[in-house]
């Protein structure tokens, strides 16, 4: 194990925590230090529970003082975004308009957290309702990339990814509704996974569209990956969509690594113009790799991937509109404009104009156009069809290999403020994973190399069919030993020291 505590995996800490080499509590005091250290530069999280973590910690080395029984990840710190509740800490969502908003209750991925004995270290930022792909729409400032403080993490789940490349935390949380897991995992040069639509909670996840949201694991490791991801999931009877089917063995899938016999797909409709040359180059190296370590590698054909994101930017600004109709300053959160002389649709408006910020905006206007009366079938209900034949590309592609692969995003990270007022410039950076979210398949992001023309990381995508999510760590796990064979360790070791950057930046 690293004598820097904050350098080691999660599966490390663990297993020095279970074996008395270290306490929890000095591993997040560790973390927590780190936090206090960086985070003035990277700004990923929103709030630091730090009295809260080191009594959860102090729990932990109680137990196994105790002799208890602790789970594979007891004592492990991990920072959860900002979307999900955790009773007592804020859920800001990265808005104005539930600034100060405290939980009553646990999300159920938090809760099955806390019961296996992870330590929440506080909650990270995002784009204001997970509306985003840079983490710059978030109402409380942007969080910076690690490997380049003038560069964006991406998004939305920018400050979880941020927090686990920049050594805040092992692990964290994320939720995937286009691409906001796997996006920031790419240009971070971490791990980011979504689980099959169903596989893991929604419950006490704010909503930003109900049929694409999926909460999942960031990491450092593949293996680090699949420990959390089989905390968190699972059926949940209190989400209706949420499949009560057996959790596929993801652990023992990081833990092979194995990819003789797999047949891999690349998508010939994720590649070609508008992708980064070095993108492009890494991408084709990864697979190569694969096909070295024994897979068969063909070229696969999903012809109505070119329409999903069309499709998805009518999909999902329909169902944000209907979610984000209860932020009406009525029943919690903000409330503007209330000073006795106005109606009650004065104040909601009023309200709302304050608290939204312009994407959410721009999207719930949207939404409600595609949704309103003589439009439905012209927008949403063609959409939705669209949504159909994507999904059936899917299938045929499954019937014919075992995974999908492409880049996960077509470039590596741009800079802060470069596409910020471009909305369509900027929804194209989830161009490869819109499909899986429309479809509800699973798909992760592994990091892959820098790209030699700006030395950012690189991530490739891997789509796996629905509830065979220990393929993507198959895959994963495979590359991850080779490519880090190559370069003599973890990819995130190359990234330049944060201090570094800070100085430079002052400069």
């Amino acid at each position: 194990m690293s004598a820097d505590l904050t350098r080691s995996t999660a599966a490390e800490l663990a297993s020095a925590i279970a074996s008395g080499e270290t306490s929890s509590v000095e591993v997040t005091q560790a973390h927590l230090d780190r936090m206090a250290a960086v985070e003035p530069a990277v700004h990923a999280f929103l709030h630091v529970d730090g009295e809260r973590a080191l009594a959860a910690a102090a729990r932990v080395d109680a137990d196994r003082a105790d002799g208890k029984p602790l789970g594979p990840l007891a004592g492990v710190p991990v920072a959860l975004k900002d979307v999900l509740t955790y009773a007592g800490a804020p859920t800001t969502c990265g808005s104005r308009v539930l600034e100060g908003w405290v939980p009553p209750y646990d999300a159920t991925v938090t809760r099955r957290m806390l019961d296996a004995g992870l330590v929440i270290l506080g909650k990270t930022n995002l784009d204001e309702f997970a509306m985003g792909s840079s983490t710059e729409n978030s109402a409380y400032g942007p969080t910076h990339n690690p490997w380049a403080l003038d560069r964006i993490p991406g998004g939305s789940g920018g400050g979880s990814a941020a927090a686990v490349a920049a050594y805040e935390a092992p692990l964290a949380i994320g939720t995937d509704t286009g691409g906001s897991i796997r996006q920031p995992a790419s240009v971070t040069g971490t791990v980011g996974i979504k689980p099959t639509y169903g596989g893991t909670s929604r419950y006490g996840l704010v909503a930003l569209a109900s049929s694409l949201d999926q909460p999942g694991p960031c990491a450092r490791t593949v293996l680090d990956a699949a420990l959390l991801h089989t905390v968190i999931a699972g059926h949940d009877p209190l989400d209706s969509t949420s499949i009560d089917a057996p959790v596929p063995d993801v652990v023992g899938a990081a833990r092979s690594g194995d990819v003789r016999g797999m047949k891999i797909g690349i998508v010939r409709e994720l590649g070609g113009e508008g992708y980064a040359p070095g993108v492009e180059q890494r991408f084709r190296e990864a697979v190569e790799v694969l096909s070295s370590l024994g897979a068969e590698v063909v070229e696969v054909s999903c012809p109505h991937f070119s329409y999903a994101l069309p499709a998805y930017y009518l999909v999902l600004p329909s169902e944000a509109s209907s979610n984000l109709a209860k932020f009406d300053g009525m029943r919690f959160g903000l409330r503007a404009g209330d000073d006795g002389t106005r109606s009650a649709e004065e104040v909601m408006g009023l309200t709302r104009e304050a608290g939204f910020g312009a994407e959410v905006k721009r999207r719930i206007i949207l939404g409600t156009y595609a949704l309103s009366s003589g439009y439905y079938d012209a927008y949403y209900g063609q959409a939705q069809k669209v949504r159909t034949l994507v999904t059936r590309d899917f299938e045929a592609a499954f019937a014919a290999v075992d995974v999908l692969v492409s880049p996960s995003t077509p470039t590596t990270a741009f800079r802060l403020g470069e596409k910020v007022d471009d909305p369509i410039a900027m929804y194209l950076n989830d161009l490869c994973t819109i499909p899986s979210n429309l479809a509800g398949n699973a798909s992760a992001s592994f990091p892959v190399g820098l790209a030699p023309e700006d030395g950012l990381p690189v991530g490739l995508q891997v789509m796996a069919p629905p509830l065979a999510d220990d393929r993507l760590y198959r895959v994963g796990a495979a590359l991850e030993r080779a490519l880090q064979e190559r370069w003599g360790g973890p990819l995130l070791a190359q990234a330049p020291e944060l201090a570094t950057l800070v100085e430079g930046v002052a400069r």
